[in-house]
């Protein structure tokens, strides 16, 4: 890496930054949200809606099939305002096709 100027370096290190703050921003909404709804004496998980969206589907109540299938691809889809048609969608067996569970926490207290 000959002949790299400190504006490039500079570039490469803000950059990497903002993607990593980028990746850990869900993470951090979710520790967040949680110590609010801890403090109001409310469920950590659902915010005493008893319901939360399903892990495997992630609400949507079908699962893509394909190689391609995993959700940071379909993120990147859904921010540029497309769909993609390629890949097959088969119900969730995980929510019965309903996009959301009841939540495990709140069971546990019935």
């Amino acid at each position: 890496m000959e002949n790299i100027t400190a504006s490039e370096l500079a570039g490469l290190g803000v950059g990497t930054l903002l993607f990593c703050a980028t990746i850990a921003a869900p993470k951090v909404d979710a520790l967040i949200s949680a110590s609010q709804r801890s403090s109001l004496g409310m469920c950590k998980r659902c915010g005493n809606l008893r319901l939360i969206a399903c892990l495997r589907c992630r609400g949507a109540g079908s699962v893509r099939k394909g190689v391609l299938s995993f959700s940071l691809v379909d993120d990147i889809y859904r921010s540029l305002g497309r769909e993609r048609t390629q890949a097959e969608s088969t119900p969730c067996t995980n929510c019965q096709a309903r996009g959301r569970m009841d939540c495990p926490d709140c069971s546990k207290l019935m």
